[in-house]
């Protein structure tokens, strides 16, 4: 199934929805347009049952240069202009809320909110020409859409203020050294490779990786004892799944498990 928004490609085959950014002229700068596109678009992956992963990537040489400047050159109500951003940051929200594994293919450059979106994925692939980085201050704005405080957990404070603050791009090998990006192929196969890691996940029990996503998450701000505490009550969800009964009887019978996300 095939389905075109205005700026996003939208194609979904055995489990895995692929994502494209499709303004290829403009870099896939994020405008008006897909802004409305990302809220419909975070509709249909938490209302579609079929999709188990979602890949994000960009058309042409670019994954996304960031938003899109006229959306900055307009002369915007304060009220007005904090709206637009909570939109765009609710559907970047709703991507680590989802209880799906959602991964990046960084096929080239990746700034600003384009960025901003690639960390809101559980993975990122980049391919070794892409070029990450964040370059607001050139604009006298700031990394916002949770572009600082997510950096920040990434890959620690000191590493993020140097990243910001000199305004240069990574190059995919230094992003993957700061832990920026997971992996780092050859050009051209960061979708591939995506789709790849994307297949075998959607193989695995629907319920068993959207709850392990969740607790990780959380796991990054609490405590051990509340972290122990989700872990059980995500355990004692998982255990009653009809997923975990069939992982237990392929187990005994030595073939592998055809998971119903049931």
């Amino acid at each position: 199934m095939i389905t075109t928004y205005r700026s996003l490609l939208f194609e979904v085959e055995e489990g895995v929805a692929t994502v494209t950014l499709h303004r290829p002229e403009e870099l896939n700068a994020i405008d008006a347009n897909m802004r409305e596109d990302f809220a419909r678009l975070g509709d249909a992956l938490t209302a579609a049952s079929d999709i188990r992963v979602v890949i994000f990537t960009g058309a042409g040489r670019a994954f996304s240069s960031g938003g899109s400047v006229s959306h900055f050159e307009k002369d915007w109500n304060t009220d007005d202009f904090r709206a637009q951003s909570h939109r765009l940051s609710a559907f970047f929200n709703g991507l680590e809320l989802l209880e799906k594994p959602v991964i990046a293919a960084l096929n080239g450059i990746a700034t600003g909110a384009g960025l901003q979106l690639a960390m809101a994925c559980d993975l990122r692939i980049a391919a070794e020409t892409a070029r990450l980085g964040f370059r607001e201050h050139w604009l006298g704005l700031i990394p916002g859409h949770g572009g600082a405080t997510r950096l920040v957990k990434l890959i620690g404070l000191s590493r993020a203020k140097e990243i910001y603050f000199s305004g240069d791009l990574l190059d995919a090998r230094e992003a993957h050294r700061l832990g920026l990006v997971n992996r780092v192929v050859v050009e051209g196969k960061a979708l591939a490779e995506a789709k790849r890691i994307a297949r075998d996940l959607a193989r695995r029990a629907p319920h068993a990786i959207g709850l392990t996503k969740q607790l990780l998450n959380a796991a990054v701000d609490l405590d051990l004892h509340r972290g122990l505490q989700l872990e059980a009550l995500a355990q004692s969800i998982a255990i009653k799944t009809n997923d975990h009964k069939e992982g237990v009887i392929a187990f005994r019978e030595k073939r592998s498990p055809k998971f119903e996300g049931k």
